[in-house]
């Protein structure tokens, strides 16, 4: 049996003088215009994945936003999916054709659908034109992996990450990265803190210690601290702030259930997390890492 392929891309998008305008490319290989994409490389994360591809396609550099329907179809008889995401061009360094893209333009969403050649690329960019616009993009992440119970004597606010957890932070630094944070924040366990010590050493960024991000103490209930992580996350939102922010894992789905009003009963892995999307205070796209 045939395996699939998985690819990943954006509708890349920047403001200009009669709105918003999406980029689409052509490819003269298959003479058709569509949306930047391409194949995953072994071991490449597809968010990455996507930010890399339209880099190559279009010469522009973006900042991811939020996650779009993904598309399924069939190529050279084999399935393929490709993951979309929103993203907003902050450089450019100045297209140059080639044998893969010859020609870029920038459109409105109107004349993107009109042109692009696949209907399931009509689906995304129609997709893109319904999000509210977005004011930042938070990654919320659980700690990495930690040393267990039986081998630490000390306070369990004091456990550090293991061998293991040290490797998934430094995994997790550079895809945290890709939303350009201008803030780091961590719950005050140890283990929070030394997960985001990678991406502060990448980005040259300060770690801020909050504790609202914290799991209840006594006398606490884990509903009023939920409520306090969620109003934290959604401040971002407001003031147009992108970060990373680092917690536990029962305050992440606590506080994803009371940004989204609806039960987040989701178990986030050691070292994974969240990409949220915020139109002021409000999610928009939660999207797993």
């Amino acid at each position: 049996m045939a395996s699939g392929i998985r690819a990943a891309g954006g509708v890349l998008w920047r403001s200009g003088r009669g709105g918003i305008e999406v980029c689409l490319v052509h490819r003269p290989r298959y003479g058709d215009w569509s949306l930047p994409k391409g194949k995953l490389e072994p071991g490449e994360h597809p968010l990455r994945a996507a930010l890399r591809e339209v880099a190559e396609e279009t010469d522009v550099q973006a900042v991811p936003q939020a996650r779009l329907p993904s598309v399924h179809y069939r190529s050279q008889g084999r399935p393929k999916v490709v993951d979309y995401w929103a993203m907003r061009a902050v450089a450019t360094g100045g297209f140059q054709p080639d044998t893969e893209v010859d020609e870029v333009r920038w459109l409105s969403v109107d004349e993107a659908v009109r042109l692009v050649s696949y209907p399931h690329d009509v689906e995304v960019v129609s997709a893109f034109a319904t999000l509210p616009p977005v004011t930042a993009t938070v990654m919320l992440v659980r700690h990495a992996d930690v040393d267990g119970r039986s081998t630490w004597a000390g306070p369990q606010n004091g456990r550090p990450l293991s061998v293991d957890g040290w490797a998934q932070a430094r995994r997790l630094a550079p895809l945290v990265a890709v939303v350009q944070p201008v803030r780091l924040l961590a719950a005050s366990a140890r283990r929070c803190v030394q997960t985001l010590s990678p991406v502060a050493d990448l980005l040259d960024l300060p770690i801020e210690v909050a504790g609202d991000l914290d799991e209840p103490r006594a006398g606490q209930s884990l509903d009023e601290c939920a409520l306090a992580a969620a109003a934290r996350l959604a401040a971002f939102g407001t003031a147009g702030t992108s970060a990373v922010v680092c917690s536990q894992g029962g305050m992440i789905s606590g506080a994803l259930e009371r940004l989204s009003g609806r039960c987040a009963d989701v178990t986030t892995p050691h070292g994974g997390g969240w990409l949220l999307a915020f139109s002021g205070a409000t999610l928009l796209t939660p999207d797993p890492l």
